[in-house]
């Protein structure tokens, strides 16, 4: 009668341990899934904001996709690459990789490797490869860097003044770089990570009143970041120059209604909008695809959000803090730079260069992204053995 009790017993645990390991496995499929509807869902929005200006710089209406696709390629293969590495393997690199990246970030501002553009020297070339931004290497490092040593058992002062350090270096080299709104999601990414990390309040406060007011100083020194905050809290002072991108915006997010006019029908992609395939891509789409369109898209980075969180949440039960730490800090940096650039757009936050994951032009960030999806697969397919 024991025996049978034990065997029942054991058959009833045992069923739910296999429900809990398809629900894992369905999260872990479905979480590929969203990155492979993100990616496309970003290119064929690219492709329809884009084929104008590819013509008016004199090169094939599919340049731009044509790039953008080859930097998803390339993502892809890191992907595969970086869901199949064992983790103790990352882990051994994270330190190597955050200097290696911080000599980059210096490479970029004081040697002839740096590329300007737009006024900024933001990229690094080197020989014949593609430029590329060193600051977003840098922020996935210094994410695996903090979720590494808020994972060792040391005094909570250690962590803390390590953590500061990294930061202001890291921030300060970008900033060096005229990168102020990267460097806003690089010092929020980081404080997001301390308040996981379940330090006590004084402390997130002493670092926050740091970073406000270094970011207050530094924001004060360019006038044209003046500029916009003053023009974002009163429109109506220059609405055909600073506001102008803005205002254009709005009409197109407007007028998209609730279907949207059709992909490649929308006309303040023409000319209205200027960078509408780039950090503005989040308009057309808008107008394009209309209410149907951003449904699609929420519902896309919601459950995103959802899978990396409860990853993250999983991690920590099971006592993999370093996972639990470097799936949040992953998770939120995309979400919150999605989140930022849509704000932007939709005139709720003053103007920033964030562009929107997944969606704008720019190899540099699809590939990352795509980079850092596989890192969040990786501790997921980690878990679910666990």
């Amino acid at each position: 009668m024991v025996n049978s009790d034990l065997y029942d017993n054991s058959s009833h645990y045992n069923y739910f341990d296999r429900r809990k390991n398809d629900y894992l496995e369905i999260s872990t499929f479905l979480f590929l899934c969203v990155v492979i509807a993100l990616v496309g869902y970003g290119l064929v929005t690219l492709y329809s904001a884009s084929y104008d200006e590819a013509l008016k710089n004199g090169v094939r209406p599919a340049y731009y996709l044509i790039r953008q696709t080859f930097f998803a390629l390339a993502g892809f293969a890191v992907f595969t690459l970086i869901a199949f590495v064992p983790l103790r393997f990352i882990k051994v690199l994270i330190f190597p990789f955050l200097v290696g990246t911080l000599f980059l970030m210096v490479l970029t501002l004081a040697t002839p490797f740096g590329v300007v553009k737009m006024g900024a020297r933001r990229w690094l070339q080197i020989g014949s490869l593609p430029s590329f931004q060193v600051s977003e290497l840098l922020k996935v490092a210094t994410v695996l860097f903090l979720a590494n040593i808020f994972s060792k058992e040391e005094k909570v002062s250690t962590t803390l003044l390590i953590a500061i350090i990294t930061l202001f270096v890291g921030s300060a080299l970008i900033l060096l770089q005229r990168d102020y709104s990267t460097t806003l999601v690089y010092v929020l990414v980081g404080l997001g990570m301390l308040l996981v990390a379940g330090l006590s309040f004084r402390y997130i406060l002493m670092f926050s009143s740091f970073i406000g007011v270094s970011a207050l100083a530094f924001l004060l020194i360019e006038p044209y970041r003046i500029k916009r905050v003053v023009s974002f809290i009163f429109p109506s002072i220059d609405p055909t120059g600073l506001n102008w991108q803005t205002q254009n915006a709005l009409k197109a997010i407007s007028e998209g209604g609730v279907f949207g006019k059709g992909l490649g029908k929308g006309i303040y992609k023409l000319g209205p909008i200027p960078e509408v395939h780039s950090d503005f891509i989040f308009a057309s789409l808008m107008e394009e695809g209309g209410l149907v369109g951003f449904l699609i898209l929420f519902f896309l980075f919601a459950v995103f959000a959802y899978i990396g969180f409860y990853t993250s949440r999983k991690l920590k039960n099971q006592g993999d803090l370093f996972g639990s730490y470097a799936t949040f800090g992953i998770t939120f940096m995309i979400i919150w730079q999605a989140l930022i650039n849509i704000a932007v757009v939709s005139s709720l936050l003053p103007p920033t260069g964030i562009p929107l994951p997944f969606f704008s032009q720019g190899g540099t960030n699809l590939f990352m992204v795509i980079g850092e999806c596989g890192l969040l697969y990786s501790f997921m397919k980690k878990g679910q053995k666990e």
